[in-house]
């Protein structure tokens, strides 16, 4: 058979032709750090000069997510494209912080480079790791260590202190936390996400996924009986918010990011709603002039339709029931 015959995968990701070989990627990351220098000189773009730091935040994040919207699309030369916007958000800000004589762009490639052979002593070191699990509980130690910056907390070279033999001691007013790192600019849920992978790295979390169902079990009671008593909205929030924690604990045992899980949570309740409101129109009528139950009416309708066509087999089940 022709190559050119071959059936096709479904779901074929698209494949820039640049990437059939590897290069080496110096003179191209040299020329897109000129065009960044180029944009910001005078007589460049305007509105390249007038950003700073503050005004580039939204993009960084916007930039961030975009990136896993096209990893998620499965589409190569997406995927490479947003991958590219997000390095040029990082010659950006590397940009503005050399013209203010602060660190350049081979600053940040130099610190991240030590950085990684530094928290890699199983690979760069004598250190033993034999499993993610060990690699994981040497990477905290050691941030810690670094965090520290003191003479009796030293970086872990051996397999014991790696392993966690011993905890860094921490001298009286230059305490350093496992939980240090995490900025509180985060969104909640990746906030609560990452401090508690932080604490599990070292040893405190569940042993398996059904104590954290009686966890969950045991703060929706807590909630129940604080709405049964009318305790004040500050003590409703505070049940509610270790409900929450408790579910991202969840996500995290179960290797689940929280936050893309409920951006993905979020899609289907607007494709359902649409849907909902796409029957009502059919009908001659709006969402807002619908009956209650005829709404959950109209959500089970949206609901078997989206999981027949994801489904099939499993919307010909639900609607047989």
């Amino acid at each position: 058979m022709s190559p050119r015959k071959l059936p096709r995968k479904k779901n074929k990701p698209r494949v820039s032709r640049k990437s059939s070989r590897q290069k080496n990627p110096g003179p191209a990351f040299a020329k897109l750090a000129a065009v960044m220098s180029r944009l910001r000189a005078p007589g460049g773009c305007p509105w390249d000069r007038e950003q700073t730091h503050h005004t580039l935040r939204t993009y960084l994040i916007e930039e961030a997510y975009e990136v896993l919207d096209a990893l998620d699309a499965d589409d190569d030369v997406k995927f490479a494209e947003e991958l590219g916007d997000l390095l040029l958000q990082v010659l950006f800000h590397a940009q503005i912080a050399a013209e203010q004589r602060r660190f350049t762009i081979s600053d940040v490639i130099r610190e991240i480079h030590d950085k990684m052979v530094r928290r890699h002593p199983h690979v760069f070191g004598n250190v033993q790791a034999k499993t993610s699990a060990d690699v994981l509980r040497n990477w905290e130690q050691i941030k810690a260590a670094e965090r520290s910056k003191t003479p009796g907390t030293p970086i872990p070279r051996s397999a014991g202190d790696a392993q966690g033999a011993s905890a860094p001691s921490f001298p009286s007013g230059s305490f350093t936390s496992y939980l240090d790192g995490v900025p509180k600019t985060f969104p909640a849920l990746l906030e609560g996400f990452q401090l508690t992978r932080k604490a599990s790295r070292i040893g405190f979390d569940w042993d398996n996924v059904e104590g954290i169902f009686d966890k969950l079990h045991e703060e929706t009671s807590e909630l129940r009986e604080v709405l049964h008593k009318n305790e004040p909205p500050e003590r409703i929030e505070g049940e509610l918010g270790d409900i929450l924690f408790v579910a991202v604990n969840l996500a995290r045992f179960l290797h689940v990011d929280p936050e893309l899980a409920m951006k993905k949570a979020n899609a289907k309740f607007t494709r359902r709603f649409h849907e909902m409101e796409r029957i009502a129109r059919e009908q001659g009528t709006a969402l807002a002039n619908i009956p209650r139950p005829e709404l959950e009416s109209l959500w089970d309708q949206s609901k078997q339709s989206e999981l027949a066509l994801s489904f099939p087999a499993v919307g010909r089940k639900v609607q047989t029931k």
